[in-house]
């Protein structure tokens, strides 16, 4: 009898160390994921990142390895910002980098969900500068340099009247072909954007964002749950964009491009913002972010990683020392843009 109760007492024993040892192994993956350093250094290529240190120095941007496909670039940073995930991701929703002269961005304007010709008004504003008049004569000839489809190309009508940097003819031209491809990325994401086949490669923007989130198959993973929910690379997602225009400068040349913003908040801080058209200078780009709250010398912070991408033509030609300038280019653009950001919203702006 006494045997029998030890026997059942040893066997109780056992099973409940086997349970607590089961419930610690199954917490592991929680503990790394409420571990901010430990889930940045799964997915990038911060592996080692000391959190005091990274809050006393400016951004930290490093290289990712090369992708197979020679058009595509990638880089990567982190850094340390005050205040709470929230309040930094509605500092990036309402920031507007067009005071800052450095990042080269000349116009920039909110769109609405279904946005028409009239939604492109501030082209009249262009500034007269050499990068303005390189689209404006590439426009005037058709250049085959133009990223636009074939029957967008057969809608311009030169016109010579007209004052300003942009003319009325060139303005109105960019004004329909934004306006139509914006509506077709709020309907049916970036799958459903027109190819560039005016170009004479039949390069589609959806296939590109695609290519680049599948060539990184660690940040493809971290961030698919989120992105699932966009247009992004697919059809058109649950969650609505944040829809925009800019007209900017790339290697000397105007630039119009547009883009949509996406974020999700709560227990994961993730945020996108795809630059789905480009009229040249590349054929689209990518920008994700993900946060996590941290404490620093007391005080609420976030900690940031953010991951560049980039698909263009350009890009295919480089190897070799020209190759390690752009990535170098790259990094020093995308510093520029944060230590930007960071000034203007360190106050609390």
């Amino acid at each position: 009898m006494t045997f029998e109760i030890s026997r059942r007492i040893l066997r109780a024993t056992f099973s409940l160390s086997l349970l607590l040892c089961l419930l610690l192994l199954l917490r592991i993956p929680a503990l790394a994921a409420n571990d901010p350093l430990s889930e940045l250094a799964a997915f990038s290529v911060f592996d080692k990142v000391d959190l005091a240190d990274l809050a006393k120095s400016d951004v930290k941007t490093a290289k990712v390895p090369p992708m197979s496909n020679p058009r595509y670039l990638s880089v990567q940073s982190c850094y340390v910002a005050p205040g709470t995930p929230a309040s930094q991701m509605e500092a990036l929703r309402q920031w507007n980098p067009t005071k800052h002269r450095e990042l080269k961005i000349y116009l920039h304007s909110e769109l609405p969900a279904a946005p028409g010709p009239a939604s492109f008004s501030k082209l009249k504003e262009a500034p007269d500068n050499g990068a303005v008049g390189a689209l404006v004569s590439a426009t005037e000839k058709m250049s085959s340099d133009l990223q636009i489809s074939r029957e967008e190309a057969k809608k311009f009508s030169k016109d010579e009247k007209g004052n300003g940097a942009m003319p009325a003819s060139v303005a109105a031209f960019w004004a329909e072909l934004l306006s139509g491809r914006a509506r077709s990325f709020s309907s049916g994401g970036s799958a459903a954007q027109p190819p560039y086949d005016h170009t004479g490669e039949a390069i589609r923007p959806g296939d590109e964002l695609s290519g680049l989130l599948k060539q990184q198959d660690k940040i493809r993973k971290q961030f698919s749950g989120f992105i699932g929910e966009t247009g992004i690379g697919r059809g058109a997602g649950s969650l609505p964009p944040e829809s925009y225009w800019e007209l900017l400068e790339v290697d000397d040349q105007g630039v119009l491009t547009l883009g949509a913003s996406y974020s999700r908040a709560g227990g994961t801080y993730q945020a996108a913002d795809v630059l789905y058209y480009a009229s040249g200078g590349y054929y689209v780009a990518l920008t994700l972010y993900q946060m996590w709250p941290v404490t620093v010398e007391g005080k609420p912070s976030t900690l940031v990683w953010r991951g560049d991408m980039i698909s263009s033509a350009s890009l295919a030609s480089l190897h070799g020392v020209e190759r390690l300038a752009s990535e170098s280019a790259m990094m020093k653009d995308i510093t520029k843009a944060v230590t930007a950001f960071r000034r203007d919203t360190s106050d609390g702006r």
